[in-house]
């Protein structure tokens, strides 16, 4: 991955994997649950952003089960995945405490508008 700050949706899935392995329906729910119900995400953009970050390395199936006649796969976060997940919480973190920061200071007289 890139210097580049990380895709919401990847953010997401990646964060929603951190604690525990989780199947695709299970997933969609951690990410309504994670973005407090304002990310709905869809069935094909979620399999879309697992195909992807399957191919980078940063999760892979943990196991795979047939419910009522279909494949369920179980993913969970590779060490690179959570390495990723990692360096991006440390920079939300890090631009975070400079808003605060900045907020936190005096204004400028006509800095602002109403």
């Amino acid at each position: 991955m890139t210097e580049r700050p990380m895709q919401e949706p990847t953010l997401l899935l990646l964060t929603a994997l951190a604690d525990a392995p989780r199947h695709g329906y299970a997933l969609l729910q951690e990410v309504a649950t994670i973005s407090g119900g304002r990310v709905k995400m869809r069935t094909g953009t979620l399999y879309g952003a697992l195909d992807r970050l399957l191919g980078q390395g940063l999760i892979h199936v943990v196991g795979e089960e047939i419910v009522d006649g279909r494949a369920r796969r179980t993913y969970a976060l590779t060490h690179s995945g959570r390495e990723i997940l990692t360096a991006e919480a440390e920079r939300l973190r890090t631009v975070a405490a400079e808003a605060e920061r900045r907020l936190s200071m005096p204004r400028l007289r006509g800095a602002y508008s109403t």
